[in-house]
């Protein structure tokens, strides 16, 4: 009789261990971008700096971020197309408002688009009377 109960003890144990719990899978991905001169081709001499904080969800396509900065009067902003240490055209305006914090979010990113943000190929650019071809920059990484 005790041989059976240990068994049956032994058994429902290995088998509540290899119960999985059911495991929530995120569609939110968190991105930043950490700003500052040092970031720009070729690197800019400022005590400006920033940073982007977001989520991109991959059912929406929806990239919505916060963007802070101190140090800096923008004149421009806006996310480029390019690799870390290169030089990309406009994929994303913030527009002409300045104001930190900012809270905004992309429209729906094409399939290419999501393929480079998640590949690292984005980056948030700050112009400035000062530096009218960026004074401060961070590419957008993946958290």
């Amino acid at each position: 009789m005790k041989r059976i109960l240990t068994f049956a003890i032994l058994l429902a144990g290995i088998t509540l261990a290899s119960c999985k719990k059911d495991e929530v899978v995120s569609s939110d991905v968190a991105f930043m971008a950490m700003l500052s001169g040092a970031e720009e081709v070729p690197a800019v001499t400022t005590t400006a700096s920033g940073m982007l904080d977001g989520v991109f969800n991959k059912d929406t396509k929806i990239l919505t971020y916060t963007i802070t900065y101190s140090g800096i009067t923008p004149t421009a902003w806006h996310i480029h197309k390019a690799a870390k240490g290169a030089i990309g055209g406009v994929v994303f305006n913030f527009g002409t408002s300045f104001s930190s914090p900012f809270k905004s979010a992309t429209v729906a990113l094409t399939a290419d688009q999501e393929t480079d943000l998640m590949a690292g190929n984005y980056y948030v650019n700050m112009h400035s009377a000062k530096s009218a071809s960026g004074e401060i920059r961070g590419q957008l990484l993946k958290k």
